[in-house]
């Protein structure tokens, strides 16, 4: 499925043939998120990727550095995550010597000129304001800072307005020259390619990249085992509502068996809380679980939408649906819900991004890559028991975090509604 090498300056390079395909995607993978973060630093690296599109001694301005890509029909990006940031390019095939370029570029040599710093700054904060502007986004924020309080996992990708606004360029360097190191980087490529071929563009791409310590990043230290609320006041026709529990890391044993359990709980308009609390009682719109794997924690979430008269109703359901669970999966549930993750694995592999993705991620976060197969069979391992046993220790009373947004008038109801 893919070849792996490990140049000189420690920069490990992925390269995986899709030879039905066209197009070739190049997908930089570099340790550097909130993870590596002091509460000083917040939004540094989310800050140091919008500056990378900002110009280089090369391609002076943003719009050289787009035009470059779009002019030959490919699209560039990047983004930042909890424990990584990401720059990306897909091209038609004939140009992956063009991508690298570019890539490289933006990634070497930003300018970090003090008026690009000065308008992204900006940028930022109004980013920041249209995610505080919505109580979707907002609540999946509380409920992070529930799960890690006062821990970079807790805090939003982007920092906070106060942070960004102190933020200097010193300490955007320091962060930018202490992360963007050799061998904290992986480069993954996907599609119509010769392996050695890409591998030796990379390479000579990254000649001379220095390679340094890298840190290893904030260790998390978990919550409380005690029920946590955060609700935030607002007037607005609906409530949002997120109940989380802390859950497991992606190398934990029981990862592909709490992924199973969320997609029974809540993935999908057959799962058992869209059934429940939209179908049968109208309490939501739209409600969902999802499961959140990092390098040493986890969590398992649930989110809903409802009338803010229901939302003690809502809380009490969801609460319930968890603990049954806990004594009551089916095989056939259980069937369905692995047809349901290894048919959404198989399905996310068909373009070159997505597998230039599924690789460079787990090189850079785990320094193992496992084959769909090898996942399929681990899905394939969970059994009922299994399930029933992760929800036990999930789910257990007083572990439960809940954020909300929106109209509350009686927190106590709310806060009442967790103790089942």
């Amino acid at each position: 499925m893919y070849q792996k090498v490990t140049l000189a300056n420690g920069l490990r390079v992925i390269t995986s043939a899709m030879p039905y395909t066209r197009s070739v995607s190049v997908v930089f993978f570099i340790g550097a998120g909130p993870r590596y973060e002091s509460d000083s630093y917040a939004g540094v690296a989310h800050f140091v990727e919008h500056l990378c599109f900002k110009g280089t001694q090369k391609r002076k301005s943003a719009r050289e550095i787009s035009e470059a890509i779009e002019s030959v029909g490919g699209m560039l990006n990047g983004g930042t995550d909890k424990e990584l940031t990401s720059f990306w390019c897909r091209v038609p095939s004939r140009y992956l010597h063009l991508a690298v370029d570019v890539l490289v570029d933006i990634m070497r040599n930003p300018r970090f000129e003090m008026g690009d710093i000065e308008r992204e700054r900006q940028v930022i904060i109004e980013e920041i304001n249209m995610s505080l502007d919505s109580p979707r986004q907002r609540v999946a924020m509380l409920i992070d800072e529930l799960l890690w309080p006062g821990q970079p996992l807790g805090r939003d990708i982007a920092g906070s307005k106060e942070t960004v606004a102190s933020l200097t360029r010193q300490q955007i360097m320091e962060f930018y020259q202490g992360h963007y190191l050799s061998n904290n980087v992986v480069a993954s490529v996907a599609g119509d390619i010769d392996q050695k071929r890409a591998e030796d563009v990379i390479a000579q791409a990254v000649d001379g990249w220095q390679s340094g310590d890298v840190f290893a990043g904030f260790s998390s230290t978990g919550v409380a085992e005690q029920n946590r609320v955060n609700i935030e006041f607002r007037e607005t026709e609906q409530l949002q509502i997120c109940l989380g529990v802390p859950g497991v890391s992606i190398f934990h044993p029981d990862r592909y068996a709490i992924d199973l359990l969320s997609i029974i709980m809540g993935e999908g308009m057959s799962s058992r809380l869209f059934l429940r609390l939209r179908e049968e009682r109208g309490l939501a719109y739209e409600i969902h679980s999802y499961a959140d794997h990092f390098t040493d924690t986890g969590a398992f979430i649930v989110h809903a939408g409802v009338d803010p008269e229901h939302g003690e109703a809502a809380v009490r359901a969801i609460v319930e649906e968890l603990i049954a669970i806990m004594e009551d999966v089916t095989q056939s549930e259980l069937d369905k819900a692995k047809e349901i993750a290894k048919g959404r694995l198989i399905l996310s592999l068909e373009n070159s991004r997505a597998v230039a993705g599924w690789l460079g991620v787990q090189e850079l976060l785990t320094k193992r890559i496992l084959s769909v197969d090898e996942v399929i069979a681990l899905v394939e391992a969970v059994t009922t028991e299994d399930l029933k046993r992760v929800a036990r220790c999930l789910f257990t009373s007083g572990r439960f975090s809940l954020a909300a947004v929106g109209p509350v008038k009686n927190e106590d109801l709310l806060v009442k509604a967790l103790s089942i």
